[in-house]
């Protein structure tokens, strides 16, 4: 299941997707209540997404955040990825957390990680070919 953190990770971009690219930063208070994130985790969520190089910041008065990059080159996986690691939810189906499962005897023959691994490459396929801009879209269609 996705866990809370990312799905405000989620509420948080998407609402930034809606605002202009380069036009003002939008103040961490107002994504807080627009979006429905707690202030609380949204200033260590937004940090991480700072890191990870998706959003900047502007200190000051007349602060807040923006996209890095235009919302169609930054999809829902890569946000969740950054939030909670690989999509995987056996380890010895990830790609970049790889670790054996200590219980398996076959790994190749397995059908747990054969199982696994189409799931997890369908959730990628899924949330990778998902932008942020797709998602503002279906909201504006949904509306």
């Amino acid at each position: 299941m996705l866990t809370q953190r990312s799905r405000y990770a989620l509420r948080a971009m998407i609402h930034l997707a809606g605002q202009p690219l380069n036009g003002a930063p939008t103040p961490m208070n107002r994504i807080a209540s627009e979006a429905i994130v707690p202030r609380k985790f949204l200033e260590l969520i937004l940090a991480d997404l700072r890191e990870a190089g998706f959003i900047v910041s502007t200190r000051g008065k007349a602060g807040g955040y923006r996209l890095a990059r235009p919302s169609h080159l930054i999809s829902l996986g890569e946000i969740i990825r950054v939030i909670e690691g690989p999509l995987a939810l056996v380890p010895c189906v990830s790609r970049t957390a790889y670790r054996p499962c200590n219980d398996c005897k076959d790994e190749a023959r397995c059908a747990i990680r054969i199982a696994m691994a189409r799931v997890r490459d369908e959730t990628a396929r899924i949330l990778d070919g998902t932008s942020l801009a797709d998602t503002v879209a279906e909201d504006l269609v949904a509306a």
